[in-house]
């Protein structure tokens, strides 16, 4: 794996880590937000004391109860990717950082670096409800990766288009 220090550089990003799991026959998983209509990739942060494969892992196994043993790592992007927060998930990321003992955090975006997995156990092995915390998904589907491109929410399709661009080449094909 390709040394991505600094992790937490002092650059207004958040460090984060995008999963793109692939079925054998090349489809990527997507799943939709709980409550919401919006469907996406696997992300979530990185804490200070892990690398960004054990992030991916844990992050795997929080929103798809998918374990590292069911998935075979493919490839990842060579650099991190970044996109910026809208201004009102700003002012929501403010406010969640807020409270007893929580640390402000201020950040302009998120930076990225995108795993591709390809699930080696059948689809009964997906579990949305296997992560310590509430869900963040309700449903997954398999889809194409042109769907998912086309159904991102404006401000990631960037992340995404490149993302795909760089790892499509690893996808299986039927």
């Amino acid at each position: 794996m390709q040394n991505f220090e600094p992790i937490f550089a002092n650059d207004g990003y958040r460090p984060n880590v995008g999963i793109i799991i692939c079925n054998r026959e090349g489809q990527v998983f997507w799943a939709r937000r709980i409550n919401k209509d919006g469907w996406q990739f696997p992300q979530g942060g990185v804490s200070r004391n892990e690398s960004l494969v054990d992030a991916m892992y844990r992050e795997l196994h929080e929103e798809t109860g998918l374990a590292q043993t069911q998935v075979r790592l493919v490839a990842h992007t060579k650099d991190w990717l970044r996109y910026e927060l809208p201004q009102r998930l700003l002012r929501n990321q403010r406010r969640r950082a807020q409270g007893p003992g929580r640390k402000r955090v201020s950040f302009k975006g998120q930076k990225q670096v995108w795993f591709l997995l390809e699930l080696t156990d059948d689809d009964s092995a997906v579990n949305l409800c296997a992560g310590p915390e509430a869900p963040e998904f309700d449903s997954w589907r398999w889809v194409d990766t042109h769907h998912a491109i086309d159904n991102i929410v404006d401000f990631k399709r960037g992340v995404y288009q490149k993302a795909l661009s760089e790892l499509e080449q690893f996808l299986p094909t039927s």
